[in-house]
């Protein structure tokens, strides 16, 4: 996986190399990706250097939110699609590609074959509980102690 300071994404927001604009902002940039999965297949990238989205500030993820509503719409309207998907991956192991964060949103037609479907199982209730507890409480004590503020900055 390429490293961020040095990613594809990095050119692209450096001017580098050429892309397809659709979306610029202080925080934010989105354009068509080069090998789309279909057609108006968007990546919508922030600018901050974050390769996965927990180590992204809340001022960028913010951002990303506010904005992703509005280019979905946008690539909607225009293209025609029917329905669309969102997919990011965070690490090598999830299939992320690019060391700097990315969102693609992938316009679905009547056409479209490609799936994300997978294969699911039946919950185990007393592991789902011990889970829920655990993460609830690591959320919890991340609130308290602020960890997640000093993390914003490291990155």
């Amino acid at each position: 996986m390429n490293d961020a300071p040095n990613s594809i994404f990095s050119l692209i927001l450096s001017g580098e190399i050429p892309s397809h604009k659709i979306y610029d902002d202080d925080f934010v940039y989105a354009f068509l990706d080069i090998n789309p999965l279909t057609r108006g297949h968007t990546l919508v990238i922030p600018k901050e250097n974050a390769p996965t989205m927990d180590t992204l500030s809340e001022d960028s993820a913010a951002s990303l939110g506010r904005v992703l509503p509005k280019i979905c719409r946008a690539i909607m309207q225009v293209t025609g699609a029917i329905n669309y998907n969102l997919i990011q991956n965070n690490g090598e192991a999830a299939g992320q590609t690019v060391n700097h964060l990315h969102i693609h949103i992938i316009p679905r037609y009547s056409d479209s074959e490609h799936s994300f479907v997978w294969a699911n199982q039946p919950i185990d209730h007393l592991d789902a509980k011990n889970i829920a507890e655990s993460i609830s409480a690591a959320f919890s004590n991340f609130l308290r102690s602020n960890l997640w503020a000093a993390e914003d900055n490291s990155g």
